[in-house]
């Protein structure tokens, strides 16, 4: 193996799960690279005022604190598998936390530490690369969802002319069907604004 190609593994590990030094700065470099996708993100959520939200992979905070900043959510909740990262996350969202409108969690997407229809509106930006088991973390997501919760999934499936057709294909035949068949409705996938010339594009969907 390639010296480039170890470098390229030990990268892709730390947008994974970031860890240490190297981590916390991906963590940073991911808040800069995506803030269109995390700004039409929020457009499509509409929060409203009192309403509870979960993000899942919540990275450094920054979407947290930019709905938390409006003052409309009773509560935010972020949960990242890496401890690094939620440190920069209590960083950024420190006086929002000690507030009590800000919560953190370190877990896995396929067994989320909540209770049954805990949340209005659940959303992730950029994740989906990393899901290992597509059908049992949408299902907890349904599971934790209130009656007429929206769930947003923000993710990139292409470059400037380029189609990513594995992505496509996951968002299409694995994210949509398990989202029907957990019992999701008004289903679509929706494209918004490029973001350094990657196809931003949403699935969202409602629990009725």
């Amino acid at each position: 193996m390639s010296f480039l190609t170890k470098a390229r593994q030990f990268i892709d590990g730390h947008y994974k799960t970031p860890k240490g030094l190297i981590g916390t700065f991906i963590g940073e470099k991911m808040v800069k690279q995506h803030k269109t996708e995390t700004d039409w993100s929020l457009e499509l959520m509409d929060v409203q005022k009192g309403e509870r939200l979960l993000e899942l992979g919540c990275g450094a905070g920054y979407a947290i604190k930019l709905i938390s900043e409006k003052d409309l959510a009773e509560e935010i909740v972020g949960l990242d598998i890496s401890p690094t990262v939620i440190r920069s996350a209590n960083i950024r969202n420190k006086r929002a936390i000690r507030e009590k409108r800000v919560k953190l969690v370190q877990a896995n997407l396929n067994n989320l530490p909540f209770q049954n229809e805990g949340f209005h509106k659940i959303f992730s930006i950029q994740t989906i690369y990393f899901w290992t088991e597509i059908d049992k973390t949408i299902s907890e997501i349904y599971r934790v969802l209130k009656f007429e919760g929206v769930f947003v999934l923000t993710f990139s499936d292409g470059k400037k002319d380029e189609i990513w057709e594995g992505i496509r294909d996951i968002a299409e035949n694995q994210v949509i069907l398990h989202m029907r068949n957990a019992g999701f409705k008004d289903v679509s996938l929706m494209r918004g604004p490029d973001s350094r010339g990657y196809h931003t594009v949403a699935v969202r969907g409602t629990k009725k």
